[in-house]
């Protein structure tokens, strides 16, 4: 029979990577802008993985067990991909080019689901009216779009998306 505590880090370990695995078929645009419908799926997915975690353990104890032991697999994944560029490479996507030099990328915009709106929305933030005044737009790593543009009286800063108004800004 195998210890509780270690069936409880067994099963949070393939909880982690499954969510891994997800978060990567899904896209890292599911959550740079979160609505109430992704927080409820976010609140959901967490009540759903946590039988799978602790199994019929409620103890304040297993709790703490399956707890450590996603903060140190998300502690050793982050070096691992620190160290491997196959790793990373595997899990996180590369920045994509929104626009340069004036010129919209539109198969990108719908590749990753962006509309123009949005795009538009990320450009007035950074003080910019039209995309001919864009020199580089980038949707990075994290979800967020960046500006750069051709007018060097701009201040160049990086847009975070919004999320929902009644969720205030989790990205920070």
């Amino acid at each position: 029979m195998i210890n509780p505590y270690l069936d409880i880090v067994i099963r949070s370990v393939a909880v982690y990577l499954f969510m891994i695995v997800a978060l990567r078929i899904f896209g890292k645009k599911e959550l740079s802008q979160l609505n109430t419908a992704d927080v409820i799926l976010i609140l959901l997915i967490s009540n759903s993985v946590q039988n799978a975690m602790v199994g019929s353990n409620t103890s304040l104890l297993g709790g703490v067990v399956a707890a450590f032991a996603l903060f140190i697999i998300n502690m050793i994944f982050k070096k691992i991909m620190l160290y491997s560029k196959f790793i990373k490479n595997l899990v996180q996507d590369k920045p994509e080019v929104l626009v340069h030099n004036g010129k919209i990328e539109f198969k990108m915009l719908s590749k990753l689901g962006i509309t123009s709106d949005e795009l538009q929305e990320a450009m007035r933030e950074h003080g910019v009216e039209h995309y001919k005044e864009v020199k580089l737009a980038m949707f990075e790593i994290d979800g967020s779009i960046s500006i750069i543009s051709g007018n060097d009286q701009l201040r160049q800063t990086h847009h975070k998306r919004k999320i929902h108004k009644t969720l205030g800004n989790l990205n920070n």
